[in-house]
């Protein structure tokens, strides 16, 4: 493939690392910070590019996708915040020019982590004494919080365990109310994810946390669906990580 990295921060890095390694080929560095080799992608870049993986700002997503699906481009999506514009964001694609994988997380290991939560939360639906509760860790220059993951795995939790109704995020003033599940937020340091699900009851605690060491797991699942969306004749229109995931698993 050759890929268009859009957003050369240390996860652009990671990604470019992990092309390299499988035999593929960057065409351009683009950030608009200055730390690439251009501040916007380029008529020259986005001709000679198949792919392209995004993990940037999410200020210009809009105007990105747009431009992606009119180069008929496959589209790897690792910006986080801008669910408020999803319909507009992927509304290019829908015209069947080019195709677009969007998801919080391409963790292989953390789709194994929503896999467990959504498993645990549907065993203990008709065991009322087991309350639920999820928190996660992220390094200090994090800009979202709740992290994308952390809501995707206690919608996982509210979709599968009945007596869970709304999701309360951040530090409650005082007791929170039974079909309230809690997740909390942690930052601070130099950690690249860390989330757990705890299954707390009289008698017991049982805890799922999937840990990355690094970000290099987040960088191969990404660079895997961006071979995923131009693998045999190539696909086209919208995925969601799921989509790529259930397709590797199952």
């Amino acid at each position: 493939m050759n890929v268009i990295i859009m957003g050369y921060g240390r996860m652009g890095r990671e990604v470019e690392k992990i092309l390299l390694e499988r035999g593929h080929l960057v065409v351009s560095r683009v950030d608009s910070g200055g730390y690439g080799d251009e501040l916007k992608p380029s008529a020259e870049s986005l001709s000679a590019a198949d792919a392209v993986i995004e993990f940037a700002l999410p200020g210009g997503i809009k105007d990105n996708t747009a431009l992606y699906s009119e180069y008929g481009l496959k589209a790897v999506i690792g910006t986080t915040g801008w669910n408020e514009e999803k319909e507009e964001v992927l509304k290019p694609f829908e015209s069947g020019k080019g195709a677009v994988v969007y998801g919080s997380n391409y963790s292989i290991g953390a789709h194994l982590f929503f896999r467990m939560t959504a498993q645990a939360s549907r065993m203990i639906n008709k065991v009322e004494e087991y309350d639920t509760m999820l928190i996660e860790y992220h390094h200090n220059k994090k800009v979202d919080a709740p992290s994308g993951t952390a809501l995707t795995a206690a919608q996982l939790v509210l979709d599968n365990l009945d007596r869970k109704k709304e999701i309360l995020p951040g530090n409650p003033p005082g007791a929170i109310k039974p079909e309230q599940l809690h997740v909390a937020s942690v930052r601070g340091g130099n950690i690249p994810g860390i989330h757990t699900l705890t299954l707390d009851s009289p008698a017991d605690t049982l805890e799922i946390t999937h840990n990355a060491r690094n970000r290099s797991g987040f960088a191969l699942g990404a660079v895997m669906a961006a071979e995923w969306l131009c693998s045999g004749e190539g696909r086209t229109g919208v995925f969601t990580v799921d989509d790529f995931i259930s397709d590797l698993l199952d």
